[in-house]
């Protein structure tokens, strides 16, 4: 008798009696708003209907992932508004029932000039990142002849990876290589992030066949922060598909990370194993010795550009080298700044003067991390950091975690959904709410305001 009551649950509705999907669209369009409704959820089709629950269609398994992560919960309260019987959503990759060959032979030269176009107007090849005017030190010297080997012995280690920390230099080698190798091969230069957003475009258009064969058909194929996929199922799949297609053929491929192939969490492990495959460099923190080189090459640049020495004396330089804990682009950034308060004092500046200037940036700088957030708004508030941080609502509970959310905001660099990933995998959408809390709390309530001031203090003076 269970088993039949079973089947009868799992039985479609008859269509006469199925919910209205139009409304139901219409109250995602208002709630959501049009830009959010045209780019997810416009597609997404009712295929059936049982008693409790019901199977969406949509196109791809990138946009199941997508919409499944950040609107599941806003979909089934749409549907309950029309039928409040309906507990459960399912979604099911519906495969176009579109001839890939009609598309290919109809449209297929225009969609590829789109890409191409797209494509070249976000990633140029950048003239003035050649090697002539790389500056090698010890920290980048293996990554520096490792570029220039595989441009003489082409494909012979594929993929060159190569990883270290933002403002390296990492982008500057392989836009060398890249500039090296252009003369005789097709070279696509594109950062990972455009390589997703064509690859939404693509899907939305019905284009992936022109998609595939744009990227598939260079010999050189260089991709720039390849972090940037981490987390995303639908566009790992087609790149290890495209990374596959062109090792396959031979051509040669150069990706650049902030992090070790063995590194990239939430990177399917196939991609990984292929990403560690070739040959694997990594560009250091640059030492006193290499910072100095770049420091005296701005010099002799300042001085062809604007002809005019730039008034800093030797200490200076040699302070600006060896003190600071800089990344080259922030080197320069540094000593573009220190050159410029000394035009407009119109005097020599020595090191007390950039200590002053610079108190941002040197050595006594602080570095905040969220889980130090985390720790000292536990401890004022004499929680567990367990507690604060589990699923549980009370306000006692909340209240600390906002705040906490709220100076992670303001004290870290770091994003909205990087956040809200350190609280317990929370959506972004808290992070903004428990922000805006906390701001018109302390506008409104001292004992707020004080608080937050106080956990701050503890933060900063740790």
């Amino acid at each position: 008798m269970e088993k039949k009551s079973n089947k009868i649950l799992d039985q479609a509705l008859p269509e006469e009696n199925l919910l209205d999907w139009s409304k139901v669209q219409t109250n995602l369009k208002d709630t959501l708003g049009l830009q959010i409704y045209t780019s997810w959820l416009k597609n997404i089709k009712l295929l059936k209907e049982y008693n409790h629950y019901v199977i969406l269609g949509v196109q791809t398994r990138f946009f199941r992932d997508w919409i499944t992560s950040r609107y599941a919960d806003k979909i089934l309260d749409a549907i309950k508004k029309s039928k409040l019987s309906i507990n459960r959503i399912e979604f099911k990759i519906q495969e176009e029932n579109i001839d890939s060959k009609t598309v290919y032979s109809q449209s297929f030269n225009n969609n590829v000039a789109e890409i191409k176009d797209s494509v070249l107007n976000y990633n140029r090849l950048n003239p003035n990142l050649n090697f002539d005017n790389f500056i090698v030190g010890e920290s980048n010297k293996l990554a520096y002849l490792s570029s220039k080997k595989i441009c003489s012995q082409f494909s012979r280690y594929n993929p060159l990876f190569i990883y270290g920390g933002v403002g390296l230099g990492k982008t500057h080698l392989i836009n060398s290589i890249g500039l090296e190798l252009q003369k005789d091969n097709n070279v696509m230069f594109i950062s990972a992030e455009r390589f997703m957003y064509q690859f939404i475009k693509s899907i939305k258009k019905n284009e992936m066949v022109s998609f595939k064969d744009f990227f598939r058909k260079a010999n050189v194929f260089i991709i720039d922060d390849i972090q940037f996929i981490r987390g995303k199922e639908g566009l790992q799949e087609e790149f290890f598909h495209t990374f596959n297609s062109l090792f396959d053929k031979s051509s040669q491929i150069v990706i650049s990370s902030d992090r070790a192939p063995n590194k990239l969490d939430r990177v399917q492990d196939r991609i990984k194993s292929r990403l560690s495959g070739g040959l694997v460099v990594d560009i250091g923190t640059p030492e006193y010795e290499l910072k100095l080189k770049i420091l005296k090459k701005k010099i002799t640049e300042f001085e062809n550009t604007f002809k005019e020495y730039p008034n800093l004396n030797e200490s200076v330089i040699d302070f600006l080298a060896k003190d600071s804990n800089s990344n080259i682009r922030e080197l320069i950034g540094v000593f573009n700044r220190i050159v410029a308060f000394s035009k407009m004092s119109k005097k020599q500046l020595d090191v007390n003067d950039c200590k002053i200037i610079l108190k941002d940036v040197y050595r006594n700088s602080k570095i905040i991390t969220i889980e130090k957030i985390q720790n000292v708004t536990s401890n004022f508030y004499s929680l567990n950091l367990e507690e604060m941080l589990s699923q549980r609502r009370s306000r006692p509970l909340a209240r600390p975690r906002q705040v906490a959310m709220y100076l992670a905001k303001k004290l870290t660099t770091r994003s909205l959904p990087e956040i809200g990933r350190k609280f317990a995998n929370r959506d972004h959408t808290t992070v903004i709410h428990a922000v805006k809390t906390i701001e018109k709390l302390c506008q409104n309530t001292s004992e707020m305001k004080k608080n937050v001031e106080d956990i701050k203090s503890i933060i900063l003076s740790d």
